[in-house]
C-alpha cells in the first residue's frame, strides 16, 4: 500500500474520531440539559428545588452567580437589625491568617535569614581519631557552626524537635558547648547515669554500656594497615567483656575486597561494598557489623519495660536504640531489652571518592524538614505546587496540617520529606537563589510570586491534615457603616457569646460557573462523562490562557494544543487530557482519566456535595427550632473522647477513614487512624445535660447516624432527589465511597477582640504581614481624622471553621465573591484610591493565578 493511501486513511480515521468525539460531547450536553446539569446553566443539583428558591440562570455573556442561599446558607444567630455593613477582603492584608499548632502556638514568620544545619567539627574529629580518643558522630553532627546565632537549627534526637540558639549566646563559647547531647558538658558519663540505670541493669551491664557509649558509634580501628575492628587488649580473665561486646574482625574479602594500597574500597570510593555500608574512609566502620550490645535484666512488667525504653531515650538523647530480645525471653522469666548504638540513615554514600563527609552528615539528620510558609493570594495546593517545582520534589513530598484561604495573606507550617537535602538546600531553592536573585534580594524584597518560606527545623515526622488546633485571624472590614456603636458592640458580642452557624463557606463551592458540589454529585452517581465535561467546560471570566486552552479542546478538538496551553496550575483539566493523550486520543475511559486527578482534589468535589447537604439541613434546623438549646432528636457525641475530636473537618476525618490502603512508599502514619465516634440521639431526659454547642450534624456517608424526626427524613429527601441512597454510600470505586463525619452546628470563637480605625485611601494597608515586618517596611499608618471607618477584628477559631461565616454573622451580608466585588466597586472610599503615595503592595504587585478549578478552601 502506498504511503499516500496510508496517509489519506490516517486522515480519514482522524476525522472519524473527531466527529465521534464531537457527537459524544453533543449527546452528553443534551443529556445534561435533561437532568439539570446542562449548558442552560442549570448546573445545580436537583435537590436545589428543596431550598425553596429558583435556580439561578446566567445572563448572556456573564457568569452564573449563585448566592449563599443556593448552597444552603440562609440563617443567622443574631437579629437582622444588628449588623455592621462593611467590605470583606478589599486588600490581601485585610485578611491575615495564622495557623495555630497542636501546642496552641500561633505560627508567625520569625526570620528570613539562611538557616544553618549542625555540621561535624572535622578538626576535632580528626584529632580524636589520630589519638584514639572516643568519638561520637551524633555529637559531631550536632555541632553548631553558623555565624548567625538567630537562625541556628538544633536537632533534638530524642523527640525529633528543633530549637533556635539563644540570641545572647556568647561568642567565646566553645564549639562543644553547643553540642546537643543528653549528658552534661562537664563529663560524658555523669554519675546520675549509674543511679538511673541501676533499676534495670546490674553493675556489670552498666559498666559494659558505659564502655560502648564512650567508644562512640564508630567501631574502634586498628593500625594494621587495614580497616578491621580492634579487639580489646584484655580478652581473657575476669576483665574480659562478653563475646557479644567483641567486634568481629573482618578480612579484606569480607569487606568488599578492599585494596590496602589505595586505602579505598577496591573500586574507587569503595563502591564495591554493600550500598548501605560502603567502604572507604567515610563509611561507618568500613562496612563491619556493629555487634556491641548490652542486655537488661529480665522484666515481666510491661510498665517496667516501657520505663526502661524511656530512660535510655532520655539519658542518651536517642543515640542508643532499645529493642526486645525475643531470642532469650520466656513468659515466666520475662523479656530482656537489648541496648545498642542507633543506626544512622542515609550514611551509605559517605564513602564515595575517598570518603567525603558531607553526604554522611546529611544522612544523620531526621527525615523531614518543617518550615513556615507565608503565601499571598494563592491557593494552598497551588502554593505547594509552586514550591515542589522550585525544590525539584514531588508535590506528594510536601504536606500541611490544613488548607488556607486563597485571597489573603496566610501563614502555616509545611513539612517536606527531605531525601538527602538540608535546610540550606531548601532555603536556597525556595528563595530562587542564583544569578537572577541574590542573597541581598532575598533579604530586602518580598518573596517571588507571593511565596515566602522561613524558620526551618529538622523533624522525625511529617504533617497530616488535622494536625492543628485552629487559625488566628486579623481581619479588617473597610467602609464600615453602622447605625451606632451600640449596634456594633451588639453584633460583636453576639459572636463572642452565642457563636455563629458553622456553615461551610462559599470558598467550599468555588466561584466559577460550575459549582464544585455539582461535580461531586456526578462523581457520586458514577456519571464519569458528566463529571469530566463539567470540569473541562468553559467558565466566564477566566484567565485568557485557560480560556484559550478550553477552546482548543472543546471547539478545535486539538488535544496537543490544549495541553500546551493549559497552565500547570490547572491540575484537574490537565490530568484528564494527559490521560486521553496516553490513550492515543481515545476518550472512552473517562473513569480512568478522572482517577489520575490527585486523590485529595477528587475528594474535594465530593466533600463539597456533603457540605451543601449539611448547610441545607442545618439551615432548616435553625429556621424551625432556633439556636438557643438542643431539641429531642439532636445528635451529640456520646463520650468525652469523641467530643475532643468534634472539630475535625471532613477532609481530616473521612478522607483518613477512606484510606483503605497505605501506599508502600509512604512514611509511617503520624497519628492513629480515624475511628467513627459514638453518637447519642437526645431524648427529653437528656436536654438539660447538653448545650446547643454540643449539637453535631452529620455529613452524609456510610458510617453516620441521622437526627431523629423531621430532620432525619429531610436528609433522606435531599439524597433521594439527587439520585443517591441515603443508607448506602458504598461504591464499587472505593475512592468515591463516603464514610461521612460530624460537625458542630454552632462554633464559638476561642478569642475575639475588635477596634475601630480611620482611613482615607483604600489602597493603604491597615494591617501588616509578617514578611513586611521582617523586611522593615513602614507599618500601617492610621489616619486619626480619616474620612472612612474600618473595623479590625482579632479572631481565633478552632479547626474547620470559616472566618467568612463569622464575618457574615457580623455584617448580615452575602459573602459571595461577586457580591463583595460589587460592594467594593460601589464603595465611597474608591474615589480616594491612590491619594497616599506610600500605599504598600497593590494587587497588581503580586501574581494572581487564576485557578481554573477554583477550589478555594478555608
Amino acid at each position: 500500500m502506498s504511503s499516500l493511501v496510508i496517509h489519506e486513511r490516517e486522515q480519514d480515521d482522524s476525522e472519524v474520531e473527531r466527529y465521534s468525539k464531537r457527537a459524544r460531547l453533543d449527546n452528553t450536553l443534551q443529556e445534561e440539559s435533561a437532568t439539570g446539569f446542562g449548558p442552560d446553566n442549570s448546573v445545580l443539583p436537583p435537590s436545589h428545588a428543596l431550598l425553596g428558591r429558583p435556580k439561578p440562570v446566567a445572563k448572556e455573556g456573564s457568569a452564573l452567580n449563585f448566592l449563599e442561599a443556593d448552597v444552603g446558607i440562609s440563617e443567622y444567630i443574631g437579629r437582622g437589625e444588628a449588623k455592621v455593613e462593611g467590605i470583606i477582603k478589599q486588600r490581601f492584608t485585610d485578611f491575615l491568617v495564622y495557623e495555630v499548632d497542636q501546642d496552641s502556638n500561633v505560627i508567625h514568620l520569625k526570620s528570613l535569614a539562611k538557616p544553618e544545619s549542625s555540621k561535624p567539627d572535622k578538626e576535632v574529629a580528626k584529632s580524636a581519631m589520630s589519638e584514639g580518643a572516643p568519638t561520637n558522630r551524633d555529637t559531631e553532627d550536632a555541632v553548631m557552626s553558623a555565624p548567625d546565632t538567630n537562625n541556628l537549627v538544633q536537632i533534638d534526637k530524642a523527640e525529633g524537635t528543633s530549637t533556635t540558639v539563644d540570641d545572647n549566646m556568647e561568642e567565646s563559647s566553645n564549639m562543644n558547648d553547643t553540642v546537643l547531647k543528653a549528658s552534661t558538658k562537664e563529663e560524658p558519663w555523669p554519675e546520675h547515669f549509674n543511679s538511673s540505670l541501676s533499676t534495670f541493669l546490674n553493675e556489670e551491664s552498666i559498666s559494659q554500656l558505659k564502655q560502648i557509649y564512650l567508644e562512640g558509634p564508630e567501631l574502634p580501628r586498628v593500625s594494621d594497615g587495614g580497616w578491621a575492628g580492634r579487639v580489646p587488649s584484655s580478652t581473657s580473665g575476669e576483665d574480659a567483656p562478653p563475646a557479644e561486646l567483641i567486634p568481629e574482625v573482618s578480612t579484606a574479602e569480607e569487606s568488599g575486597g578492599r585494596d590496602n594500597r589505595r586505602g579505598r574500597g577496591g573500586k574507587r570510593g569503595g563502591r564495591s561494598g554493600d550500598r548501605g555500608n560502603r567502604g572507604g574512609r567515610g563509611g561507618r566502620g568500613g562496612g563491619r557489623e556493629d555487634t556491641r550490645k548490652v542486655l537488661s535484666n529480665p522484666m515481666t512488667s510491661k510498665d517496667t519495660r516501657t520505663a526502661f525504653h524511656k530512660i535510655i531515650r532520655e539519658l542518651f538523647g536517642g543515640k542508643l536504640d532499645t529493642e526486645t530480645d525475643t531470642s532469650r525471653s520466656t513468659p515466666e522469666e520475662g523479656s530482656r531489652i537489648l541496648v545498642k548504638w542507633a543506626k544512622k540513615g542515609g550514611g551509605g554514600r559517605g564513602g564515595g571518592r575517598g570518603g567525603r563527609g558531607d553526604n554522611t552528615a546529611r544522612g544523620t539528620y531526621p527525615p523531614y524538614i518543617h518550615f513556615t510558609l507565608q503565601k499571598t493570594n494563592r491557593d494552598t495546593q497551588d502554593a505547594l505546587g509552586h514550591l515542589s517545582r522550585n525544590l525539584h520534589v514531588n508535590v506528594k513530598d510536601l504536606a500541611v496540617a490544613g488548607t488556607k484561604d486563597k485571597r489573603g495573606v496566610t501563614v502555616q507550617r509545611v513539612s517536606l520529606s527531605r531525601g538527602n537535602r538540608t535546610v540550606e538546600d531548601i532555603w536556597r531553592l525556595a528563595n530562587g537563589l542564583g544569578p537572577r536573585r541574590t542573597v541581598e534580594d532575598v533579604m530586602t524584597q518580598r518573596g517571588e510570586r507571593g511565596i515566602r518560606v522561613s524558620d526551618f527545623n529538622y523533624r522525625k515526622a511529617g504533617l497530616e491534615l488535622g494536625m492543628l488546633k485552629g487559625n488566628a485571624f486579623v481581619i479588617t472590614l473597610r467602609n464600615v457603616k453602622v447605625e451606632s456603636m451600640e449596634i456594633l458592640d451588639e453584633a460583636m458580642n453576639t459572636i463572642k457569646h452565642k457563636g455563629f452557624i458553622n456553615y461551610y463557606g462559599m470558598q467550599r463551592f468555588g466561584t466559577a460557573s460550575v459549582p464544585t458540589h455539582s461535580i461531586g454529585l456526578a462523581l457520586l452517581r458514577s456519571e464519569w462523562q458528566k463529571a469530566a465535561d463539567m470540569i473541562l467546560r468553559k467558565r466566564f471570566g477566566e484567565h485568557p490562557d485557560v480560556e484559550a486552552a478550553r477552546d482548543a479542546w472543546l471547539v478545535e478538538h486539538d488535544l496537543d494544543k490544549a495541553l500546551s496551553l493549559f497552565p500547570r496550575r490547572v491540575v484537574a483539566e490537565r490530568c484528564i487530557l494527559e490521560s486521553f493523550k496516553k490513550q492515543k486520543g481515545d476518550t472512552r475511559n473517562v473513569m480512568g482519566a478522572l482517577s489520575t486527578i490527585p486523590r485529595n482534589l477528587r475528594l474535594m468535589y465530593i466533600h463539597a456535595y456533603q457540605s451543601y447537604v449539611w448547610n441545607a439541613i442545618v439551615s432548616e434546623r435553625i429556621r424551625t427550632y432556633g439556636s438557643d438549646r438542643p431539641i429531642v432528636g439532636d445528635l451529640v457525641f456520646d463520650t468525652p473522647k469523641d467530643k475532643e475530636t468534634m472539630d475535625v473537618d471532613v477532609e481530616d476525618a473521612s478522607s483518613v477513614a477512606n484510606e483503605t490502603e497505605e501506599p508502600a512508599e509512604s512514611p509511617q502514619r503520624n497519628r492513629r487512624p480515624y475511628e467513627a465516634p459514638r453518637i447519642k440521639t437526645l431524648t427529653e431526659e437528656d436536654l438539660d445535660k447538653y448545650t446547643i454547642f454540643d449539637v453535631v450534624m452529620p455529613l452524609p456517608g456510610t458510617d453516620v447516624a441521622y437526627p431523629g424526626g423531621k430532620l432525619g427524613e429531610r436528609y433522606r429527601e435531599f439524597l433521594r432527589m439527587d439520585g443517591l441512597d441515603p443508607d448506602d454510600f458504598s461504591r464499587k470505586q472505593k475512592d468515591y465511597t463516603l464514610n461521612g463525619s460530624y460537625r458542630k452546628m454552632l462554633h464559638l470563637p476561642k478569642e475575639l477582640s475588635w477596634s475601630v480605625l480611620r482611613y482615607t485611601d483604600p489602597d493603604v494597608s491597615l494591617a501588616q504581614s509578617d514578611e513586611d515586618k521582617l523586611l522593615g517596611f513602614d507599618p500601617p499608618a492610621i489616619v486619626e481624622d480619616g474620612k472612612f471607618m474600618a473595623l479590625q477584628i482579632n479572631l481565633t477559631l478552632g479547626t474547620a471553621a470559616y472566618a467568612t461565616m463569622a464575618l457574615r454573622e457580623i455584617t448580615k451580608t452575602d459573602t459571595s465573591s461577586h457580591v463583595q466585588t460589587s460592594l467594593t466597586a460601589a464603595a465611597e472610599d474608591q474615589k480616594y484610591r491612590g491619594t497616599t503615595t506610600d500605599a504598600g503592595p497593590s494587587a497588581e504587585e503580586i501574581e494572581q493565578p487564576a485557578l481554573a478549578a477554583e477550589l478555594i478552601l478555608s
